[in-house]
C-alpha cells in the first residue's frame, strides 16, 4: 500500500437556515478543497460536528461527499461510534461507496485499557476485512487521550490498524514514540490539532496533517514547500496562519465556516454543535488575518473600525 502523505482537511456539514443538512453546499466544499491541492479528505469528524448528525443524515452526506470528490483525492471517512456494531455499520457504508479507509476513535467508555482497545478494534476489523483503519487518538474527555505505548501494541495487535491520527497534547513526543517503536504494518502517522503543531509534527516524522478545511491553500503550499525542503518557506506560512488557528481553537466550527464563506466557498455558517458567538471584535480580529494573509479585502464596515 502507498503511503498517504500531504493535507487531508476534515470538511465541515454546512447546514441551511432552518438548520437542515445541506448535501448541496458540501459537494462545493469538496470541489473548494480539490482546487486547493489537497490528497484527500476526511468525513465526518469532530469538525463535521458529527455527534449532531442523524444516522441517515451522516450516510446521505457521505455519500454526497463519495460522489463529488474526483481521481486522484482519497476520502477517509469517519466511523468513530459508541459501539463496535455502529462502526461496522458506519464501515459498510463507507464501503459501499467505494470507500476503504475508516477514521476510527476508540470510545473513552473503555477506560485506555489496551486490552479493551485491542478487543474493540479487533471486532471491526474481523467484520470489515477490506478496511484500511487510521486509529484516530484523541485528547480527553472527547477522546480516549491513549497512551504512545497503547498505540503501539494496538497497532501490532490489529493489523488493519495501517494508520494513526495523533492529536493529544503533546503529540510530538508521542509521534516521535510510535515511530521510534513502528509495526511494520504502521504506514504512517497523521498530526491532527488544526494544524497548530503542522511543523513540529512533520519535523518528527509524521506523513501527513489533518487540519480543518479553512486554510487548505495555505497548508498545501506549506506542505509542498516543507518537502520541497524549502523549510524556511513552510515556517513563514506557518507563522502567518497561525493567528487564525489560535481563535479556530477557540471559535471551532463557527470560525472555519466565517472564513469559508469570506473566501466564496460557503454561503452559510450556522452550527448545530455549542460553540462561542463570533461577536463585532472577533470578526474583525479575523477579518485582519485574512486580509493579512491576502484571503479576502477587508468589509466595508470593518474599514476605519
Amino acid at each position: 500500500m502507498q503511503t498517504l502523505t500531504g493535507i487531508f482537511p476534515v470538511l465541515p456539514t454546512p447546514f441551511r437556515a432552518d438548520g437542515s443538512a445541506d448535501a448541496i453546499a458540501l459537494a462545493r466544499l469538496v470541489a473548494f478543497a480539490a482546487r486547493s491541492g489537497v490528497a484527500g479528505v476526511v468525513y465526518p469528524g469532530f469538525a463535521s460536528e458529527v455527534e449532531t448528525l442523524a444516522r441517515g443524515e451522516r450516510a446521505g452526506l457521505l455519500k454526497a461527499v463519495a460522489d463529488a470528490v474526483g481521481e486522484g483525492t482519497t476520502v477517509i471517512a469517519g466511523a468513530s461510534a459508541a459501539t463496535a456494531e455502529e462502526v461496522v455499520e458506519h464501515g459498510k457504508t463507507a464501503a459501499e461507496l467505494g470507500i476503504n479507509h475508516l477514521m476510527i476513535q476508540p470510545p473513552n467508555a473503555l477506560g485506555g485499557e489496551v486490552e479493551s482497545v485491542i478487543a474493540f478494534m479487533s471486532k471491526i476489523a474481523e467484520a470489515l476485512p477490506d478496511a484500511q483503519i487510521i486509529l484516530q487518538n484523541a485528547p480527553a474527555p472527547r477522546g480516549s487521550d491513549l497512551s504512545p505505548a497503547t498505540i503501539v501494541a494496538v497497532v501490532r495487535a490489529v493489523r488493519q490498524v495501517v494508520y494513526v491520527k495523533e492529536e493529544t497534547l503533546p503529540a510530538g513526543p508521542a509521534i516521535t514514540h510510535i515511530l521510534k517503536h513502528r509495526p511494520d504494518n504502521l504506514l504512517g502517522v497523521f498530526g491532527g490539532g488544526g494544524a497548530r503543531y503542522i511543523l513540529d509534527e512533520y519535523a518528527r516524522g509524521a506523513c501527513a496533517a489533518m487540519p480543518a478545511l479553512e486554510l487548505a491553500p495555505e497548508h498545501v503550499a506549506m506542505d509542498r514547500a516543507w518537502r520541497a525542503g524549502r523549510k524556511d518557506e513552510a515556517r513563514d506560512i506557518y507563522v502567518r496562519t497561525l493567528p487564525l488557528l489560535v481563535l479556530q481553537a477557540v471559535y471551532r466550527m463557527r470560525l472555519t465556516k466565517y472564513v469559508l464563506m469570506r473566501r466564496g466557498a460557503l454561503e452559510t455558517i450556522g452550527v448545530r454543535a455549542p460553540t462561542p458567538e463570533l461577536d463585532a471584535s472577533v470578526r474583525m480580529d479575523i477579518e485582519a488575518n485574512l486580509a493579512a494573509l491576502g484571503i479576502a479585502d477587508p468589509l466595508p464596515e470593518m474599514e476605519g473600525a
